[in-house]
């Protein structure tokens, strides 16, 4: 099974990273604008995401952490092929700043370049959406 980690450090308080983040259904609003086009809640627990590039899946929360600030999903359908899709993304304290973390295991391996290309695009995207937006009122 391969395994995927990227991170970056972004330039907002951890409590704001992690609300951008747990709110699932507003992936393509508060946390990767410009990599998700769309998305939709099919049942609470599962959203179908447009990217900007016209692909599609679905994805079903798999479980959500407040204390650790993680949030599991997997891939449940896509375009890919995937036999085994599991994901986290975490925000991580570093002082004022968030370090966040994404982890990907996925079946068959030879998709790891491609997903580890998505990965490096969507992160480059949250980063900008997360320094960028202004705090909520």
């Amino acid at each position: 099974m391969a395994t995927i980690i990227r991170q970056t450090t972004i330039d907002v308080t951890p409590a704001e990273a992690w609300a951008a983040l747990e709110d699932f259904g507003a992936v393509h609003r508060r946390l990767a604008a410009g990599f998700v086009a769309t998305c939709t809640l099919d049942a609470p627990e599962v959203r179908a995401i447009t990217f900007v590039n016209g692909a599609a899946a679905r994805e079903r929360l798999v479980g959500v952490d407040h204390d650790a600030r993680r949030l599991a999903y997997s891939v449940i359908e896509s375009g890919l092929g995937f036999s085994h899709h599991n994901a986290a993304a975490q925000v991580v304290e570093q002082g004022e700043r968030t370090v966040f973390v994404w982890t990907t295991d996925l079946l068959p391996d030879d998709l790891a370049d491609a997903v580890a290309g998505l990965m490096d695009a969507g992160l480059a995207a949250i980063k900008a959406t997360l320094e960028h937006q202004q705090p909520a009122q």
